[in-house]
């Protein structure tokens, strides 16, 4: 039998996430597929780096939480396709997924996963879900 669990323990468990990573981490934006999982060493190119707010996620409600803030890189480091995103405090990666464009489905989305090097570039979406709903 699978676990359910209360919207008030899924909200504590994404709350308690956003504790665990830390204030302010560092958003990076990748070219290519994610690697296997966030202990792996990152995989390809370093697109746009966001540092992000101190309060980079709104409080979980419903099973979920959102991004807070804007999540904005004036200027992308260098042209290419965003394949994925991980989410860094110091030099541990804490979240990774998937990225693609407003509307397709990825775990992040943005504006235009296609760069330009110096182009702004902007999340539109990002959400943590908990299971057991």
């Amino acid at each position: 039998m699978a676990f359910q669990f209360s919207t008030s323990l899924r909200n504590a468990a994404l709350d308690a996430m956003e504790v665990a990573v830390g204030p302010s981490p560092v958003l990076t934006l990748r070219s290519g597929p994610p690697p296997s999982d966030c202990s792996q060493s990152d995989s390809g190119t370093v697109l746009a780096t966001i540092a992000l707010p101190s309060d980079w996620m709104a409080g979980a409600a419903t099973g979920s939480k959102a991004l807070l803030g804007l999540w904005r890189d004036l200027s992308a480091d260098a042209a290419g396709t965003v394949g994925h995103f991980r989410i860094h405090q110091g030099s541990i990666c804490h979240v990774q997924g998937e990225v693609t464009e407003t509307g397709g489905g990825g775990a992040m989305t943005l504006d235009n996963p296609v760069l330009a090097a110096g182009q702004t570039v902007t999340v539109t979406s990002f959400s943590l879900s908990a299971g057991g709903a």
